[in-house]
């Protein structure tokens, strides 16, 4: 039986994806994905079979076990070990039926854009989910969070504030890309932008 491969794509752009991860995608026969993700691949998906991610997680798995002779590959963006299908896909297969590759998280490529290491930082996520990244700053850790559009880099700037926290806030859009910013700012400027920012990373420093 084949392994089924879980590939990491790295924080955006095509020259980020490692060259082990483009050998795997050019040999599967099915490459299985959310749809920007498939499509940021390019020539490099012709040819392959598609399945797109949606809501019906149960089906999913129900077609990647009747294809288990062909080679299949499940595309994930940055890094499959943060927030990616890896809890998933080990809740309906064994550990040793997967090949794991992961890709350069865009959290590491903002910490090493800004000149900081992150071994004793706490990395969470407020994207579609409650995370309490106060605590954390409040013991003068640095923090990185995932974001969305309610849980703005402003929302996340007044929050400490409001805490009485100090600190520096980054923040990283279109990470990898050509056209990538990265904006730095104390948190009563952030808080107070009137700006809508793209999709983004935030590091927050304290001072």
């Amino acid at each position: 039986m084949k392994k089924i491969n879980i590939l990491g794509l790295g924080p955006g752009d095509k020259g980020y994806i490692l060259p082990i991860t483009k050998e795997y995608i050019k040999k599967s026969d099915i490459l299985i994905g959310g749809r920007r993700n498939i499509e940021s691949l390019g020539s490099m998906a012709a040819g392959k079979e598609i399945r797109y991610i949606d809501r019906h997680l149960d089906e999913l798995a129900a077609y990647i076990r009747s294809n288990r002779g062909r080679h299949i590959s499940l595309i994930v963006s940055g890094d499959t070990g943060f927030y990616s299908m890896v809890p998933f896909m080990k809740s309906h297969f064994e550990v040793k039926d997967l090949n794991i590759i992961s890709g350069i998280s865009s959290m590491q490529y903002m910490f090493a854009k800004i000149g900081y290491s992150y071994e004793d930082t706490f990395i969470g996520s407020v994207h579609g989910r409650e995370c309490n990244y106060l605590s954390p700053l409040k013991e003068r850790k640095n923090a990185g969070l995932l974001t969305d559009n309610k849980a703005t880099p402003q929302v996340i700037a007044q929050n400490l504030l409001d805490s009485g926290i100090k600190a520096e806030i980054y923040v990283g859009e279109r990470l990898s890309y050509r056209d990538e910013v990265i904006t730095v700012m104390d948190l009563s400027e952030m808080a107070e932008l009137k700006i809508i920012f793209d999709i983004n990373v935030v590091i927050i420093i304290p001072r």
